[in-house]
């Protein structure tokens, strides 16, 4: 449950559609749990009353987490979502992953950072995304920083925003990032992701006055330092307006995007849900409910 259902019950409440005890079933059910805003699992306190508090459930940390675990978590949380945003998994193995299939066969999977010899580790939305409130536009410089971009791009659409990625429009060919620039600029907010010197954030910054959060990846020669140049060049961006995520964390530009887009999304009087059918990202299911 999340802020908007909270809302929504809350009226149901005040109109006398829903009566008391119905309700406090509910909220017992769903973000009270054990009636201490958590569920107790020995090896997990699941947060069931987060997205009551900040508008985004839990989210979990795959790594270091065995695969029953992971599914332990994830059936509790959406024992507890109700009909909220689904559960994710980010930097998930291939174990969890099959895993979580094993029951939740049209879960959405979109394989994260990796390679060169180390395993790929995904990002999981386990069950039916939200109706998309505002418009996240994910740019990927290079193919070879796709894994970062889906994991940004399926996190904003299981965050409750529409979605569209564009790909391979890096600084070494300006003209391939002209020909977008309408789109960049009819977004609510842009989730740029690069690696090598990172420099798409600075240039994008200067094309178009959108809310811009850049991500630098871990993709380049021996002195990008895993990132780490990519990292400073956006810190040292020239231009205004951009907000910075660690390298290859996707998660977190993606659930800073849709914050941002679903705010800008109900501010717009009468505005229609965006779409989110420009999403694409990665292999596994669809998006129907598990």
């Amino acid at each position: 449950m999340d802020t908007v259902e909270l809302r929504a019950l809350l009226t149901e409440v005040a109109a006398g559609r829903v009566g008391t005890d119905e309700a406090l079933a509910r909220l017992a059910a769903g973000p009270l749990g054990n009636g201490a805003g958590f569920v107790d699992l020995g090896y997990a306190r699941v947060d069931t009353h987060r997205g009551v508090r900040t508008g985004d459930p839990e989210v979990v940390y795959g790594a270091g987490k065995t695969a029953a675990e992971t599914v332990g978590i994830v059936a509790a949380l959406r024992a507890a979502r109700g009909g909220g945003r689904p559960p994710r998994v980010t930097r998930a193995g291939r174990e969890p992953v099959d895993a979580l299939l094993a029951p939740w066969p049209a879960a959405q999977v979109a394989d994260g950072p990796g390679g060169g010899g180390a395993e790929r580790l995904a990002t999981v939305a386990v069950g039916q995304p939200p109706p998309a409130r505002g418009r996240v536009v994910v740019v990927c410089a290079g193919t070879s920083d796709g894994p970062v971009a889906d994991e940004a791009a399926l996190t904003a659409a299981a965050s409750g925003a529409g979605v569209e990625v564009l790909r391979d429009v890096g600084v070494a060919g300006l003209h391939r990032l002209l020909a977008v620039r309408d789109v960049l600029a009819s977004a609510d907010c842009l989730v740029v992701v690069a690696g090598m010197e990172g420099a798409l954030p600075s240039v994008i910054g200067g094309l178009v006055g959108v809310p811009l959060v850049a991500v630098p990846t871990s993709v380049g020669y021996g002195a990008a330092f895993g990132g780490l140049a990519a990292l400073l060049g956006m810190l040292t961006a020239c231009a205004p307006g951009i907000a910075v995520c660690n390298i290859d964390n996707g998660f977190g530009a993606g659930l800073f995007a849709a914050r941002v887009a679903r705010a800008a999304g109900d501010r717009l009087p009468g505005a229609e849900p965006a779409a989110a059918d420009g999403m694409a990202t990665g292999t596994g299911g669809g998006a129907g409910p598990g």
